[in-house]
């Protein structure tokens, strides 16, 4: 028995970019396709999601082998912001903007969007930018339905300092490299006692890429 591989593991985070119609589970009684099958094996562990976006939301899932940096970059005391970008049908008020910053009662409680901005569109569909604080269930969905707005995309694209890379194709991802994971680790308050992954490539493809 290889005792040595059991020692604590090198963190690793990966920026998946999830695709519409796939499920952030580990096995799905419908068959649907799953985050994890995209990702590579580990030996000792297995890959912890840090959050969820529902099975029509697409963009980026941070996983990660090292459950308490997952578990502060999801706690609400951290009010981690998650960016994300939306298409909607039509023309929305200025009025309705303001509601939607202001904060409205959904059937869970208060809330808010942190910052709207316009980021174009041609005819009917229209482009906005929306940031939120907190990792409710379908909560950017649920903010813009409250005003009776079609949401037609939903795409997470930052999730707190980590930007989805604008080149990483549907069901492929990138591993952090050393640097990058120092930032993520003091962003979310934590020191970094492991070891550095030597391992780590700046980019990999999923292994199955390719597979529906």
């Amino acid at each position: 028995m290889h005792w040595e591989k059991f020692a604590e593991q090198p963190t690793r985070v990966l920026l998946y970019h999830k695709a519409t119609g796939e499920v952030v589970t580990r096995r799905d009684p419908e068959g649907r396709p799953v985050v994890f099958t995209q990702l590579p094996g580990l030996a000792t562990a297995r890959w912890i999601a840090v959050g969820r976006l529902d099975i029509n939301t697409s963009g980026l899932l941070l996983v990660t082998n090292n459950g308490e940096l997952a578990n502060r970059l999801m706690h609400p005391s951290t009010q981690v912001e998650r960016e994300y970008a939306v298409r909607i049908l039509g023309n929305i008020s200025d009025t309705t903007l303001e509601k939607l910053k202001q904060g409205l009662e959904l059937e869970d409680g208060k809330a808010r969007f942190d910052a709207i901005r316009f980021s174009g569109g041609e005819g009917a569909n229209k482009w906005y930018h929306v940031i939120v604080s907190e990792g409710r269930n379908r909560l950017v969905r649920r903010l813009w339905e409250s005003q009776e707005v079609v949401v037609s995309r939903l795409m997470r694209v930052r999730y707190g300092p980590v930007v989805l890379p604008e080149r990483l194709k549907a069901r492929t991802f990138y591993e952090l490299t050393d640097k990058e994971l120092d930032l993520l680790f003091e962003f979310a308050g934590l020191e970094r006692t492991d070891t550095p992954n030597t391992t780590a490539k700046p980019a990999h493809k999923s292994h199955n890429h390719g597979k529906r």
